[in-house]
């Protein structure tokens, strides 16, 4: 590596040479690494090959899950939800002891207690984990998809962000296969409540269940609001919105 010392401050690659901007300023170094032609043939690089392969389906399966629940994930906010996820996909993906390495998939991982318990638990807002946000007690009914919250008091029971004077719970069952990358998700009813000092049971209800041939994935979001003058707004984007991957069936 070189520091460039020139009135003509250049990015990019040039004659075998790359010339970039560091934080010691502008440097240069020669093109180097393995070529692409051979980690793709090389005998070698066949472990390369297999983890790329495998890295590849995981960062895949991970976008097919999020595009599955995009109306409970598009007001919760978190820039690292793609690196997380592909992380936990990764787990899933080692549960799959069937098929040959390079070839596990998170498909057959996740039919597993050991696939499943990697993604159960799921916080898609890390920033706003439902552990650390809902202290009082919950029930997810895997029947009906049911998830019930008894004996709320809301100023006590849930850690709401400042400016917030009600929040929202709402209920959803996917039925996803990785494999088919089939889908079907069904959401409850809002429940809205003011975060006063009012004790109430929650009991919200997905309108149906979903069908298909993968696993039933049941959540829970929160998602909280200001009100002004009699009408409520999305707090902060949904940057302190809640949304949970309670159990996996």
């Amino acid at each position: 590596m070189a520091k460039l010392k020139s009135l003509i401050k250049i990015e990019g690659t040039l004659d075998g040479l790359t010339f970039y901007k560091g934080k010691d300023g502008y440097l240069v170094r020669t093109k180097g690494g393995v070529s692409k032609n051979r980690i793709q043939n090389d005998p070698a690089f066949i472990r390369t090959r297999e983890n790329g392969t495998e890295f590849g389906h995981i960062a895949k399966s991970g976008k097919i899950l999020r595009q599955a629940i995009t109306p409970l994930l598009a007001d919760v906010k978190d820039s690292r939800v793609s690196s997380r996820l592909t992380k936990a996909m990764g787990l899933v993906k080692n549960a799959d002891v069937a098929s040959a390495r390079g070839q596990r998939q998170v498909g057959v991982g996740i039919t597993t207690t050991e696939g499943k318990n990697a993604l159960q638990a799921f916080d898609f807002n890390n920033n706003a984990p439902l552990d650390s946000v809902l202290y009082a007690e919950y029930q997810v009914d895997t029947t009906t998809g049911e998830v019930n919250i008894l004996n709320l008091t809301p100023s006590q029971d849930i850690n709401a962000p400042g400016g917030a004077t009600h929040v929202s719970c709402i209920a959803g069952v996917l039925n996803l296969d990785f494999i088919t990358e089939e889908k079907e998700l069904i959401l409850s009813p809002e429940a809205n409540l003011p975060l006063n000092g009012t004790v109430t049971n929650v009991n919200i209800t997905p309108t149906t269940m979903p069908v298909g041939t993968g696993q039933m994935y049941y959540f829970l979001k929160l998602a909280f609001y200001q009100e002004v003058n009699g009408t409520q707004y999305a707090l902060n984007n949904g940057a302190y919105n809640v949304l949970q991957i309670l159990d996996i069936v």
